[in-house]
C-alpha cells in the first residue's frame, strides 16, 4: 500500500474541495458520528476539530468507525463508477429500442436529473449523446460489413427517423452513411 505524505491541513483542504484524486489514499473519520468517508464525499462537512484521518481502511474500521452510506468508501470502485458501468451496459443492451432518460433512470433506480448529471460528470457526455455514439458505431460496423441498405441499418440501430439518423451520423463520423460505406470499402 502506498501512503501519501500530506499534513492534516492539506487533507482537510482535499475534503473541503471534494477532491476525487485522493479517494482510496486516505479516509476522513468523524468522531461525533463514528462515520468515515472518501475525500470526495459530498455529505455535509464536519467541524474540523471532530475529524481524524486514516490511511488504511482496516485501521479506520478497527478504530470503530462505520462506512458512509453515501460515498461507500469500503467499496474499491466508487459507486459512481459502478453506476456508470450499469448505465453503459443498459445502453449497449437496449440501443435498438426507443429510449428516453426516464427509461434509463427507472432501470437504474434514481432520478433522471441526478443520473444525467453524474453520467455527464464521469463520461463527458449525457446518456442521450452516449447512446447516439453507440448507435452510430453499430451503424458504421453494419455499413462496413453488410449489404443492408441505409434505411435498414437506420431502423436496426434504433433510429425512428432517417433524417435524424443521417444528421447524427454526419455529426459523429463527418460523412453521410453512403460516403462512409464507399470510403470503408475502398480501404
Amino acid at each position: 500500500m502506498c501512503t501519501i505524505n500530506l499534513s492534516f491541513e492539506e487533507m482537510w483542504e482535499k475534503i473541503i474541495d471534494c477532491d476525487r484524486k485522493y479517494d482510496g489514499l486516505f479516509f476522513t473519520a468523524v468522531k461525533t458520528t463514528k462515520i468515515y468517508c472518501r475525500p470526495s464525499c459530498r455529505s455535509r462537512k464536519p467541524k474540523k476539530i471532530n475529524v481524524e484521518f486514516y490511511y488504511d481502511l482496516n485501521e479506520v474500521e478497527k478504530a470503530g468507525f462505520r462506512a458512509c452510506k453515501r460515498c461507500q468508501p469500503e467499496i474499491v470502485e466508487s459507486p459512481k463508477v459502478v453506476l456508470i458501468k450499469s448505465v453503459i451496459t443498459f445502453l449497449l443492451n437496449h440501443y435498438r429500442h426507443k429510449l428516453v432518460l426516464n427509461d434509463i433512470s427507472k432501470h437504474i433506480g434514481m432520478s433522471p436529473f441526478y443520473l444525467e448529471r453524474i453520467f455527464k460528470q464521469e463520461t463527458g457526455d449525457t446518456p442521450r449523446i452516449y447512446l447516439e455514439k453507440i448507435r452510430i458505431d453499430k451503424a458504421a460496423h453494419l455499413l462496413k460489413n453488410t449489404n443492408q441498405t441505409n434505411l435498414e441499418i437506420c431502423y436496426e440501430v434504433g433510429y425512428q427517423s432517417t433524417s435524424n439518423f443521417y444528421k447524427v451520423f454526419r455529426q459523429i463520423k463527418n460523412y453521410s452513411p453512403t460516403e462512409y460505406r464507399i470510403k470503408s470499402q475502398s480501404l
